[in-house]
């Protein structure tokens, strides 16, 4: 719901943005700027749902071909290769935002840290989901998707 909301609040900034270069001769610098901070945290928690419904790239079509037993060892390995994923994405996101918090963003006044603490956010979701997944996979459990 939050990225629908910032979507939304894109569209509206891009549509604001148009209006006050073609109707009144006035672009306003912030619109172009939370449209593009936006996009980055609209992609940011893409990723991570895109984890949390199991959407990233797999070869199911092999891992189902396996034994149960080995099937199952595979498929943790693979979360956990994501979990581990999302950590560095985050460890490196913090890093570049702590770099970055002192620089301003001309057109927003705002850090430029806050781009890649998009990074840091959806890194953490990405282990929270994988450990939702792992726990699921030892319990034989399903992790219903957010869509439902």
């Amino acid at each position: 719901m939050l990225a629908v909301a910032m979507l939304i609040t894109i569209i509206v900034c891009v549509q604001y943005q148009v209006v006050g270069r073609y109707v009144f001769n006035d672009t306003p610098t912030w619109a172009e700027g939370l449209a593009l901070q936006l996009v980055l945290y609209v992609t940011a928690l893409g990723v991570a749902v895109g984890v949390r419904d199991a959407g990233h790239i797999g070869l199911d079509s092999l891992v189902v071909l396996l034994p149960e037993s080995l099937r199952l060892k595979i498929e943790v390995l693979i979360h956990a290769l994501v979990a581990l994923f999302g950590g560095i994405m985050a460890w490196s996101g913090w890093i570049w935002t702590s770099l970055k918090w002192t620089d301003i963003k001309p057109m927003m006044g705002v850090p430029v840290g806050l781009d890649y603490l998009a990074l840091v956010i959806a890194g953490l979701l990405i282990v929270l989901f994988s450990i939702e997944h792992i726990v699921a996979l030892l319990r034989d459990e399903e992790v219903v998707p957010a869509w439902n």
